[in-house]
């Protein structure tokens, strides 16, 4: 499944991913004259009325044209352009850096400057995103075998479960003998010295 193929629901803080044909069947989906509306992109995209216009308004997305009535009127192209500034968001970029992206292309006086620069942003890009995979791979390690000691203790019967009594307990000494408690449970069970 290709980026562009796919929506993105940043719903607290996840995304999920639907395959473009499961979410854009054009009888179902936009005008007659294929246009999609502000709540169209809304929908498609996983995103409220207020980001899609809030994008919009930030020069991010570029309405084909507006009714009558001033609503917007965004082209197919345009949906693609919104999910890729939604991942992008969600993996922590700046709406600067977004914009920065997006607009290489149209800064550059040349096809050669043009992938120059987007491939020396990419490639910055790309290291910082590495950078935070490598911690929240780290992070889960370290959660996941927190929540392995931790399962025990539902079972404990303490009534006294101070951090003195925890730090004497057979299981987590074992649990610490076994490659050491890790550094989560340590702050979340109040262990650390």
């Amino acid at each position: 499944m290709t980026l562009f193929g796919a929506v993105s629901r940043v719903k607290s803080g996840f995304c999920t991913l639907s395959p473009r044909s499961q979410r854009h069947e054009r009888g179902k989906v936009g005008r007659r004259d294929g246009l999609l509306t502000t709540g169209d992109m809304a929908r498609l995209s996983g995103n409220t009325l207020r980001t899609v216009r809030f994008y919009e308004e930030a020069g991010l997305l570029r309405p084909a044209e507006r009714t009558e009535g001033g609503h917007r009127l965004f082209a197919d192209q345009q949906l693609s352009r919104l999910e890729l500034v939604t991942y992008l968001r969600a993996a922590g970029f700046s709406l600067d850096e977004i914009r920065d992206v997006l607009e290489a292309k149209q800064r550059a006086a040349s096809g050669a400057e043009a992938a120059r620069e987007l491939l020396r942003r990419l490639d910055r890009h790309l290291k910082r995103l590495r950078g935070r995979l490598g911690l929240l791979q780290r992070l889960v390690r370290d959660l996941e075998q927190a929540r392995r000691v931790l399962a025990r203790c539902p079972h404990c019967g303490r009534v006294d479960f101070s951090p003195e009594r925890c730090a004497h307990c057979e299981y987590l000494r074992a649990a610490a003998g076994e490659g050491g408690l890790p550094d989560a449970l340590k702050v979340l069970w109040n262990l650390e010295k």
